[in-house]
């Protein structure tokens, strides 16, 4: 199991002001000091108003790649505490399934996103191999916001309509240093 992502921008983010207060929101949550899945709850309370403001992203944080998907680093903060990336998919860009090394809270700004979740079966002592069952799928429409912390966090997600997708995501990791959320990427026969 290795680890991959999409296209990734990290050069430093213009800001607008409403992202600097959505920030300085995620600052005060993470903050707290709470558990990772009361954390990444508190931090989508706090998303969920900005989702598919205008004045949110600048043009240049929306674009997209025609290969893959786009990351775009909005914000790392500097203890490391948290990351704000702002995802751009073109119809049928999407992820391979994969896990992640913190919490994290999403919200769609834009398009949908479709999800499925799966859960890890591992080898039973008959020496068959481990496999994914897929547990549930989701779409996630404009506005919609959900959070989750390791373990138990194995998905896959795409945009499977008809027109660009953005979704923001907030890690609880520097991802401006280790490159990336995904954790383990998984190649493993997989129900449905």
């Amino acid at each position: 199991m290795t680890a991959s992502t999409g296209s990734t921008a990290f050069r430093a983010a213009r800001t607008t002001d409403r992202l600097d207060v959505l920030i300085a929101e995620v600052r005060e949550a993470v903050g707290r000091g709470l558990p990772p899945d009361l954390t990444a709850h508190l931090v989508g309370e706090h998303l969920a108003p900005h989702l598919g403001a205008e004045d949110l992203l600048t043009p240049e944080q929306c674009e997209s790649d025609p290969a893959c998907y786009r990351q775009h680093l909005l914000h790392a903060e500097h203890d490391g505490s948290f990351s704000v990336v702002a995802l751009v998919w073109l119809p049928g860009q999407g992820t391979s399934v994969h896990d992640h090394v913190s919490w994290c809270t999403t919200g769609v700004h834009e398009g949908e996103e479709y999800e499925r979740r799966y859960r890890l079966l591992p080898s039973p002592a008959t020496g068959t191999a481990a496999r994914l069952v897929a547990t549930g799928d989701v779409v996630n429409g404009l506005g919609a916001v959900c959070g989750f912390a390791p373990p138990g966090d194995i998905h896959r997600v795409w945009n499977a309509g008809a027109g660009r997708a953005i979704s923001l995501h907030v890690y609880g990791a520097d991802i401006s240093r280790i490159g990336s959320s995904v954790r383990r990427v998984y190649e493993l026969p997989a129900d449905r």
